[in-house]
Parts: C-alpha cells; sequence; structure tokens
C-alpha cells in the first residue's frame, strides 16, 4: 500500500475523505444506560475527531453539542443540566440540545444576545438500546440503520463497548480475519463456555481455510471455508457493512455476535459489541458468562471502558500459560486477545510495509471498497452503500455443503434476518 492510501483510509477528521464517508452514516455513540434518566449528568463524547458533550433534558430530549461553552471555552461537562438546559457553571449560559443559547445572565433579555450565540450540535437518537449520532449535512440525513437486534426485547440482547488503543482500520480488519481464529483463539473454542463443545469449534483444527469473498449491496459476504467430513467444506460466513460494521460467525445455538468499529480520532476507537438471539431470551448463564468477560466481551477498569488486561500491564500475559496451552498467545479472553494485538501494531499501522497472502484477499477488497466509496463521494457527491435499513437486517452464519456446492447457496435461507427465526450454525 502506497502511504497516500494508507492516510486516505484511515484519517477520519472533518473534511478528510474518510471523515466525510463516516459523516454520511448513523454512528453507534453511547449506550442508553450512559444517559439513564432526564437531566442526568452530561456525557464526554469523542467521535471522528470532534469533542462533543451528550446530555438529556428536562423533557428527556437528547442533545450533542460542542463541549466547549460559546463564551470563554469552559467545557460544559462541569455544567448543571437543569431545567431543559445545560448550565456553564462559570458565568452562567445555558444551551439547549439544539446548542442554541437560551439564557445569559450578564445580559439584557430584551437585547437579544443569547438567541445570536448557537454551539455546533448533531442529532443524537434512541434506537435498540444504543444513542446514535448523525453528523453530516442535515440534507443527507438517512434512515436510521435497521440491525436485526435493534428490534429485539432486552432480554435477546448483551451489549458492551471497549476502549481500543489503535486506528480504527486495523481493528476492523481484525473483524473480517477469519484465518487468525483458528491460531489466536484456538485454545479458548474449547474452554469459553459460549464456545466449546460445538461442531464448528472442532473444525477450527483446519488451520488452511480458502477464502471467497462476494460483493454484497452493503458489503462484502466473506467466506472462510475448511475441511469437515469427507467430501464435505465447513463454512463461515462474516458479513462486512459499510463502513465499520462486522458480523461473526456463530457457533450451535449459542448467540449471534456484530461489531461497530467507531473512530473516537485517528489514533483510538470503540470496539462495541451486539451480542443477540433472535428466537430467544439469553440465559442467565449467557449473562454471567458475559459479565465476566467471556465470550467476546471483556471485564473494565473500574469507571471506564477501558479494559482491566491493557497495554500498560502487557495485557496481563500469562507466560507459563501460553507455554502449557492454556491459551495460544498467553492472553486470556477473546476481545482482548484481538486488542492486545491490533494495539501492538502501534497507533496506526504502516501499511507500506505489509507482506499480504490469500487470506488477506477479504481485507483487501474491503479497503478498496472503502476508498472508492470515499472518492465517489469526495469527487461526485456519489451517495455511499448501506445507506437502507435492508443493508442491515442480515446474519453471519455457518455451515457444512457438499465440496460440489458453492457457499451462496445458503444465501437465502441463511444470509437475512428473519424475525422470529434462528439463525443458521453449527
Amino acid at each position: 500500500m502506497r502511504p497516500e492510501e494508507n492516510t486516505l483510509l484511515t484519517r477520519t477528521g472533518a473534511g478528510t475523505p474518510m471523515g466525510e464517508l463516516f459523516r454520511r452514516y448513523w454512528l453507534p455513540t453511547l449506550l442508553a444506560s450512559e444517559l439513564p434518566e432526564n437531566d442526568s449528568p452530561p456525557v464526554r463524547v469523542k467521535l471522528l475527531g470532534e469533542r462533543l458533550l451528550a446530555f438529556r433534558d428536562s423533557e428527556g430530549r437528547l442533545g450533542l453539542i460542542d463541549e466547549f461553552c460559546a463564551h470563554r471555552g469552559v467545557s460544559l461537562w462541569f455544567g448543571r443540566n437543569e431545567e431543559c438546559g445545560l448550565r456553564c457553571p462559570y458565568h452562567g449560559w445555558k444551551f439547549d440540545v439544539t446548542g442554541q443559547c437560551v439564557e445569559v445572565p450578564s445580559e439584557p433579555v430584551e437585547s437579544g444576545y443569547a438567541k445570536k450565540i448557537k454551539l455546533k450540535s448533531y442529532p443524537l437518537v434512541a434506537s435498540g438500546g444504543v444513542l446514535w449520532a448523525y453528523m453530516g449535512p442535515p440534507e443527507e440525513q438517512p434512515r436510521l440503520p435497521g440491525f436485526e437486534w435493534q428490534n429485539l426485547s432486552a432480554e435477546h440482547c448483551y451489549f458492551s463497548k471497549r476502549l481500543q488503543e489503535n486506528n480504527w482500520l486495523q481493528a476492523m480488519e481484525g473483524g473480517i480475519d477469519s484465518a487468525h481464529v483458528s491460531w489466536l483463539h484456538s485454545m479458548d473454542l474449547h474452554s469459553d463456555p459460549l464456545h466449546r463443545s460445538t461442531k464448528g469449534a472442532s473444525y477450527q483444527a483446519d488451520k488452511h481455510p480458502v477464502f471467497e469473498i462476494v460483493e454484497s449491496e452493503g458489503g462484502l459476504y466473506i467466506a472462510a471455508r475448511r475441511k469437515a467430513e469427507q467430501d464435505q467444506y465447513y463454512w463461515r460466513i462474516t458479513q462486512f457493512i459499510m463502513p465499520m460494521y462486522t458480523m461473526v460467525p456463530p457457533y450451535g445455538d449459542n448467540a449471534l455476535n456484530g461489531h461497530a468499529w467507531v473512530p473516537i480520532d485517528d489514533e483510538n476507537c470503540f470496539a462495541w459489541t451486539f451480542t443477540y438471539h433472535p428466537a430467544r431470551p439469553l440465559s442467565r448463564m449467557e449473562r454471567e458468562v458475559m459479565d465476566a468477560g467471556g465470550g467476546i466481551h471483556t471485564k473494565y477498569v473500574p469507571g471506564t471502558f477501558r479494559p482491566l488486561a491493557n497495554k500498560d500491564n502487557d495485557y496481563l500475559i500469562d507466560r507459563a500459560g501460553q507455554k502449557a496451552g492454556k491459551t495460544f498467545s498467553g492472553v486470556h479472553g477473546i476481545a482482548v486477545q484481538d486488542g492486545s494485538l491490533q494495539e501492538s501494531m502501534g497507533p496506526i499501522v504502516d501499511r507500506t510495509k505489509e507482506n499480504l497472502c490469500t487470506t488477506d484477499n477479504a481485507i483487501i477488497m474491503a479497503r478498496s471498497r472503502l476508498r472508492k466509496s470515499a472518492l465517489a463521494l469526495q469527487e461526485k457527491g456519489t451517495p455511499p452503500p448501506a445507506l437502507t435499513p435492508d443493508c442491515h437486517a442480515v446474519r453471519s452464519c455457518t455451515y457444512v455443503l457438499p465440496q460440489s456446492e458453492s457457499f451462496l447457496i445458503m444465501r437465502d435461507k441463511a444470509f437475512i434476518a428473519k424475525a422470529g427465526t434462528s439463525h443458521v450454525a453449527i
């Protein structure tokens, strides 16, 4: 990859090609539980390099506004959330959820001074237990995403997010890399309660997957083929949905999982994890495992979304356990295993030094689609893909087929979300 291509794909600030692409989509920004009630404390948000503040006013309306007071730049995180507005504690200037200044105590009301002051603001909307932000041109605002889990009850779902201290792209690329599962996560597939004892976990013993990738309306179908029983192949189908969603192929009747890799700035991102079962509530055991950092979730440093095992403590690597075969990498937990290696590349990996191989075809195609979409938007104003809810109403899946069959024979049966029905998995 040429340096300028790496720069284009990894920079998401305002005015950059990739930044403008991201700003055409609704982005998962906060868990709904982070703003639990009217007039609750505001929450700092950094998204695509912009420092913002989210709050819920006295009537339940949501706001996402510039973090800093228009008077002298005080952070409004220190403000009082009261009577349908956020009041700066320094001199009492007050702003509503649209960023409009509604009161400047030092100026006469009749002067109309407050009406002249307005902070930058963005729409913030609740759907499916998540608060979504849209940062693009108002006239280009698309419909809300249509992921299957947005219409499920809370009993069917478990969501989390974790800070990852590297660029969004190398994190997302890990999400579409099915080849690493047979290595990095190989021990965990037989020990983690949400993976072990499934047929799919046993097929990961084939460490030489063959990939077939096909473009979909919203992204890519990424099919990884491994050997199964005689004259059969085991297929893992990962969905990549523009610009930063990946869906993890499931194991047996365990829940489905998906990720969103949302840029905080160019050197940090939030890795969102959406776990849900379309046909049954999650069990108490499943929730307890995920609460304890199992599955593809993790435990946090108290009061933060930073993993407890992080780069400052070498991810609590267990060298003795690594040598004894408890984990392949010595790092415990699937989420932290991924994060540790992606952070080890540095804040923004230098892709000019890569030596890619056949198992990287999905990564190559995803980069190409992102680049083409960003340039088409910049140069021609062409709307990017995956702006309609139908592009999100899809599933990952796993299945076994005769070697003579194309993996696409299962597209209608397994790739599309169908309300109230279970997913296809082994």
